[in-house]
Order: C-alpha cells, then structure tokens, then sequence
C-alpha cells in the first residue's frame, strides 16, 4: 500500500521540473559544471557570485577577456537526446557591439568536427551563429537587425531558446518570441535567409555558458536559475 501511494505521488509531481535545474545555491559543482575552452584559454575566468542573484544568494559570473583566446565557458552535457529547451537568467555588464561575440556555445556534430551552434551578438542585437560556415540568425541587413533584439544590462534578463529535431530554432527573451532569431520549417522568415540555405539540422551535445569574442570585446556575464529540458520550461 505504501509503495501505491508513493508511485501515485510521484506520477502527481506537476510536469514542469526541468531535467537538469541548477540555482547555485549549493555552490559550484564544477564537476556536473566543468569549465569548458576549446582551443586555448588566456584570460577568460569562472567563479561562483555572492553579490548577485537572480534568486538566492549565488550565481555564476564569467569574466570574459577580448580576442578568441580569451574565452571561457561553464556548462553541463546532461541535455536531452532531442528537442532541446534552454532557459537562464542572464545579466550582462556591457552591451552588446558591433563586433561578434558569443554567450552560449553548443558543440554541434551535425556540422563537423569540432564545430559549435553559438549564441551571442553582432550589430548590437542578439544572433545565432553556425559556425561552419559563418552563417548568421537573422540575417544582419537592417530588416533582419531590426527583427531581432538588444540585450539589456544591468538587470537579470530570462533568455530561452529551443532547438528542434526539424531544425527549428525558437528564442524568447523575457517571455516574448523574438521574431527574428526564429526559423520553423514551412513557416517563413525573411530574414532568415542565409540560415536557411543550409540543410544541417543542429544536434548538440551539450550546452556552455560564458564568453567568446572574435575581436577586443571584453565583458562580465552572470547566470543563475539555468533549466535545461526537452520541452519549454519558462520564466516563472
């Protein structure tokens, strides 16, 4: 009788709990957490926050070094076999400029070797980036930049993002579709053009928080409240 109860309990526990949760509050496990440089690393560094939080007491703060040698990253290869949802709270000291930078970076096989499904910025506003062939999300004419969105500073900012099996790309910030960082299969976007192009359709194998620059950039992002899982998680 009491295992009935407990199996019926735990079939009750609402479906909502994302796969892989992590506040920091407990402090760094850099073990489910390891830092993550390919490459090379000069400069960039990873350290558990007590002066910010989302939530709590404890976030991650990355300090991120200009030039690509500068980039660090923190994350987890504990992420679904297939549709992938992101979500993170996100601050991020300075703007986003001109120059291309990446936030979030996921080794992605489907493209190659050693190749990355990369999350960041160009021409001030949020863009995803292939790397294989430099293909950008959306694509950075003035309609597709304005589709897009800038990255507020200085505040936590809920950031989420899917990855499809078909290929999709969805992102939200603070709740909202960004149209322009959106690419569904047999649904249009025009400024998705040079994404499109291309039939790769991503599979990462796991997903990394922190910074990459492709020039002189430097900033400081915090994350906290980071839920991974197979199907949309949300801000609350």
């Amino acid at each position: 009788m009491l295992r009935q109860t407990a199996l019926l309990a735990l079939a009750l526990v609402p479906a909502t709990f994302a796969q892989v949760a992590e506040d920091f509050e407990g402090g760094w496990d850099e073990t489910a957490w390891p830092t993550y440089a390919p490459d090379c690393n000069q400069g960039g560094k990873v350290a558990l926050d007590s002066s910010t939080a989302h939530s709590g007491s404890n976030s991650i703060r990355v300090d991120g070094a200009g030039g690509f040698c500068g980039h660090i990253f923190f994350g987890t290869k504990s992420i679904p076999s297939g549709d992938l949802y992101v979500r993170a709270w996100v601050k991020a000291s300075k703007a986003l400029t001109d120059s291309h930078v990446t936030f979030i970076t996921m080794p992605d096989p489907a493209q190659g070797t050693n190749k990355h499904l990369r999350i960041g910025g160009q021409s001030k506003i949020l863009m995803y980036n292939r790397e294989s062939d430099d293909a950008t999300l959306p694509d950075l004419s003035p309609q597709g930049i304005a589709a897009s969105a800038a990255l507020p500073t200085g505040e936590w900012q809920c950031f989420e993002y899917h990855v499809g099996t078909d290929g999709s790309i969805e992102t939200w910030l603070n709740g909202e579709a960004v149209e322009g960082l959106t690419s569904v299969p047999g649904d249009g976007n025009p400024n998705a053009g040079q994404w499109q192009r291309s039939s790769i359709k991503p599979t990462p194998e796991a997903v990394y928080f922190g910074w990459e620059s492709y020039g002189g950039d430097t900033n400081t992002f915090w994350y906290d409240d980071i839920a991974i899982d197979s199907a949309r998680v949300g801000c609350e």
